[in-house]
This record gives C-alpha cells, structure tokens and sequence, in this order.
C-alpha cells in the first residue's frame, strides 16, 4: 500500500470530528479537466467546487462541513486524477471567505516542477 493516501492521526481526527460534528459525510468530487469554470457545479448544497489553473486532472470540492467549522485546513489533496499530487493550505479567515461567498484564490505546493492557481467562487 502506498503512502501518498494515508491520512496522519491529525488529518483523521479532524476529518473524523468534522464528519460527527456536521452529520454529514465529507465527499470530494471533480471539477472537470480545465479552467473555463467549476464544471458541472457543487456535489452538495454549500459545497464549494475549486477552479483550477493549467489543469491536467485535478480536483477539490471544499464541503459545506467545512465551510461551517470556519477552522484553518491544511494540506489539501488536490490530486483528482492526475500523476502527480499538489496540496494547498487554507487559513481560517479564507475558508470564513469562502463560506461568505467571496472569491479565494491560493497557490499550490510546487510538484512535479509545477504548480497551480487554485480559486474559490
């Protein structure tokens, strides 16, 4: 089993508390395979789909659940499918932002020589 999908023990407990907090599941979906928009829309009422730049496959949906909890979220997989992993970091003043419905836009961790743009509303 490879190690590029393990979730340390704090990753867990935050996904694990969020999850019971909110009773809901959290669910990351597609946003499609380029950056005209956030393809076919939010997987959820409050979800809110990543536009991507220069995209070659991936994907982040930040869940409602989320968005509630107003808390800083780090290391974000934005892999979706693509070769080749970035992960981005956002503040708890963006993630308030976005549930605001105000447009977020963060860089991604340089992988692959590379990285990516990667916008909210």
């Amino acid at each position: 089993m490879s190690d590029d999908n393990l979730l340390t023990r704090r990753e867990f407990t935050v996904e694990w508390a969020l999850a019971i907090l909110a009773g809901a599941t959290i669910t990351i979906t597609g946003c499609g395979d380029d950056d005209d928009g956030p393809g076919t829309g939010p997987s959820g009422q409050g979800d809110e789909v990543a536009t991507i730049s220069a995209n070659h496959g991936h994907e982040f949906t930040l869940s409602a659940a989320r968005i509630s909890a107003g808390q800083a979220l780090m290391s974000l997989d934005i892999r979706g499918t693509a070769t080749h992993p970035h992960s981005i970091d956002l503040t708890a003043a963006q993630v308030v932002a976005i549930g605001q419905n105000q447009q977020v836009s963060v860089t991604s961790t340089n992988n692959d020589a590379h990285t990516h743009t990667v916008t909210f509303n």
